[in-house]
């Protein structure tokens, strides 16, 4: 059996991943876990988002982490671990990091009504940026999205 663990603190989280078994669904579970224990976004104010706008931007945030992983298993080998940690102006930042020295560029879009192809078109849309930074081994892919 293979060992997984979590590091967590105030102000980052970070899932090592030991195996690919519903690797998604792990990262998804540990981000909203991160994020309700945050309170992130916050709370609702007067004149501030509703709770339900709120909720749309952790569900967008879910989303994304789905879709980077995803992509980390089909390209890149594999994800090695999931890091949520605060980004500038109140928003979150998420690092998938994996063994791939490759960068992730958009393909064609494939045929209308087919799955595949639309990982980075997602991620593009919901985040404010992304990118990937090198690291011995691999790089981390990271995107960051603001907070409503």
């Amino acid at each position: 059996m293979t060992s997984e663990h979590t590091e967590y603190g105030e102000r980052a989280g970070r899932l090592v991943l030991a195996d690919r078994r519903a690797v998604a669904a792990r990262c998804r579970d540990f981000c909203r876990t991160v994020l309700a224990d945050w309170d992130w976004p916050g709370p609702p104010r007067p004149g501030g988002p509703t709770r339900e706008e709120r909720d749309l931007v952790v569900e967008d945030v879910l989303l994304v982490v789905s879709e980077a992983v995803t992509n980390a298993c089909l390209h890149a080998g594999g994800p090695t671990d999931l890091v949520v940690r605060p980004a500038p102006a109140g928003g979150v930042r998420i690092e998938v990091g994996d063994r791939s020295d490759r960068v992730p560029r958009a393909r064609p879009r494939g045929a209308p009504g087919r799955p595949g192809g639309n990982g980075l078109v997602v991620i593009d849309r919901l985040t404010r940026a992304w990118g990937a930074i090198p690291r011995e081994g691999g790089k981390y892919v990271w995107m960051e999205i603001a907070a409503p």
